[in-house]
């Protein structure tokens, strides 16, 4: 994308405006509680952004993950058992189609520049278009 060298940041905060994303992140988040049917996936201390393409926000969570069997009694309650780790998850599908649609990639190339960057897909999508710019592919 830039002849003869990687993108500054500068250069890719245009990009992204560009493409009309925005990331911010969210100050002070103590936890965040994905429940399902039968189970709760607690993060605690994460770091949380806010990724804004085209108006459709999409919340990103770094952090360790532990799982514990949902209680009828919710948080707090005294019935709850110990949390267990929870291990790595694949990038959702959603970020993987984006990376794939905005930069030509791959399935496979897209899997890994989301893993690359923290599951982040901005990143991931200025990290394969400024390679594909160099030649580094």
């Amino acid at each position: 994308m830039m002849p003869g060298g990687r993108m500054n940041e500068r250069q890719m905060r245009m990009m992204m405006k560009r493409l009309g994303m925005t990331t911010e992140p969210m100050e002070n988040v103590e936890e965040v509680i994905i429940r399902t049917k039968d189970q709760e996936h607690v993060i605690e201390s994460p770091e949380v952004t806010v990724l804004t393409v085209q108006g459709v926000r999409t919340y990103q969570v770094v952090g360790e993950a532990k799982q514990r069997p949902r209680t009828a009694g919710g948080a707090g309650s005294a019935t709850q058992t110990p949390a267990t780790e929870v291990g790595p998850a694949s990038p959702p599908d959603e970020d993987i189609q984006l990376v794939m649609d905005q930069t030509g990639a791959s399935r496979g190339e897209a899997i890994q520049a989301l893993e690359a960057a923290g599951g982040a897909p901005a990143e991931a999508i200025l990290s394969l278009l400024s390679r594909r710019g160099t030649g580094d592919r």
